[in-house]
């Protein structure tokens, strides 16, 4: 079976950045992650989706 399957991933933050949307867009843009697959689940394909966001 194939399925796509959203994971959700809270991150706290601090930063001086005045904007939060800034803050965000560096995040979506500078972050480096690994999902795995495991004995029983084969992850085929990750990506961010990007959050958009009003400036």
């Amino acid at each position: 079976m194939e399925d796509t399957v959203y994971l959700l991933i809270k991150v706290k933050i601090r930063t001086g950045l005045v904007n939060i949307h800034d803050a965000i867009e560096e995040l979506q843009t500078n972050t480096a992650y690994f999902i795995g697959s495991t004995a029983n689940v084969e992850v085929t394909e990750t990506e961010i989706m990007e959050l958009k966001t009003k400036k």
